[in-house]
């Protein structure tokens, strides 16, 4: 280990050792890069992302109760629907007409069932997808969630709501004029499960404990539910959080990272919702601002970009949403996190970000025509996020 990288361990152990952590100083480390070493990223990230008090003392007591209070969402939102699907296999006597599947009342216990679902196929889909060049989500976690795969539980977890639901090759979905119509989920979901090897009993994937963390989520929040991306701002916390090398901390990733994500999820989640679009909390105004600071700091390529009319949603859209969780590897994301939760402007550092993956690859754009320069956008070809990162600093600092 190098000199200098033992001094910054150093350095962040001695910021987070004090009773109160100095918020300003650790934005300052975290900024240029929060070592991995000792499970420093992932304590680093849960002060940055509100999660973790300042003061210490109350770590260990807010982390019971959050965890805690976890646990309780687990058991309200897909065990009890669970058990309750379970027993209606098996004893008829409890359904009433009221609460039978083909209720049409929009309160009945059922239709939201139905209507979780479509959400839930939807997660499953994209988590199924997650880091593909990865092993890592396939993989089985080191701590299974024991309140899901109790054995002794009788009820149908999340998997089996997959299966079942994408297996019944029909499925009654209501339209909205309120006109029950019969459509194919098979149409929509070509049969992703016989793709992945099934773990055995008792086993569950990291994909899965991402599904589980995304369908509460949805469940807590339906004014926006799930929107496809926000499994690429799950995915690279949830990693961060089930790689650290503190085991105790690694036992309760799920719970930690579904705490994590809605924190961040409140501070981006106006970038997912459609009709913010063109508010000035919503993305559109985001990506303008990429071209008029770009305009500020290099007026030759924001002319060049503007005359091929390369409009900043054909690419900042992506970049700005996912915060530029698709355009590199895992851990180049990791290390751009870094940087962006330790902005205290939040996200303020991502505009500049994206001005410099621009600016850096300027001569090609000048030379390209539309489609050449469509595809370097689409497909940004620089992997040193490091250049990058330097590039976007020197922007802040010549403000």
């Amino acid at each position: 280990m190098s000199r200098l990288h033992q001094s910054r361990i150093a350095d962040f152990e001695e910021v987070l050792g004090e009773p109160t952590v100095a918020l300003g100083r650790l934005r300052q480390l975290c900024f240029s890069g929060i070592p991995f070493d000792g499970g420093l990223r992932c304590l680093c990230w849960k002060i940055l992302l509100n999660y973790l008090p300042l003061e210490k003392a109350l770590w260990s007591s807010l982390l019971k109760k959050q965890r805690d209070l976890y646990s309780q969402f687990l058991k309200e939102m897909i065990i009890q629907p669970g058990i309750a699907k379970a027993n209606l296999g098996v004893s008829r006597e409890d359904v009433t007409l009221e609460d039978h599947p083909l209720n049409p009342n929009p309160d009945s216990r059922w239709n939201t069932y139905f209507k979780d679902n479509e959400v839930l196929l939807q997660i499953d889909k994209d988590v199924r997808r997650l880091y593909p060049d990865m092993a890592f989500f396939q993989r089985p976690t080191d701590y299974p969630c024991l309140l899901i795969l109790d054995p002794q539980n009788e009820f149908e977890t999340l998997r089996r709501r997959v299966e079942q639901t994408t297996l019944k090759s029909q499925t009654v979905a209501r339209n909205r004029s309120g006109v029950t119509n019969v459509s194919s989920p098979l149409k929509s979901t070509p049969s992703s499960l016989s793709e992945y090897e099934v773990l055995p009993n008792g086993c569950e994937a990291h994909w899965e404990v991402v599904e589980r963390i995304l369908f509460i989520y949805a469940k807590l929040n339906p004014g926006i539910a799930y929107v496809q991306g926000m499994n690429e701002i799950v995915g690279p916390l949830y990693y961060t959080f089930a790689t650290d090398p503190n085991s105790e901390w690694k036992e309760h990733a799920e719970a930690d990272t579904f705490f994590c994500f809605t924190n961040l999820m409140a501070e981006i989640r106006d970038n997912f919702i459609k009709s913010l679009d063109d508010s000035q909390c919503g993305i559109t105004y985001k990506m303008e601002k990429v071209y008029s600071t770009l305009k500020e700091k290099d007026v030759e390529l924001y002319l060049k970009l503007q005359e091929q009319n390369i409009k900043p949603q054909f690419f900042a859209f992506r970049w700005l949403t996912l915060l530029l969780s698709q355009e590199f590897l895992l851990p180049d994301v990791i290390r751009i996190w870094d940087s962006l939760f330790a902005d205290d402007k939040r996200f303020d550092f991502l505009l500049l970000v994206c001005c410099a993956m621009l600016t850096l690859i300027r001569d090609q754009l000048l030379e390209g025509d539309f489609t050449l320069n469509m595809r370097l956008l689409q497909d940004y070809p620089i992997s040193d996020v490091h250049l990058i990162l330097k590039k976007a600093k020197e922007l802040q600092d010549s403000k």
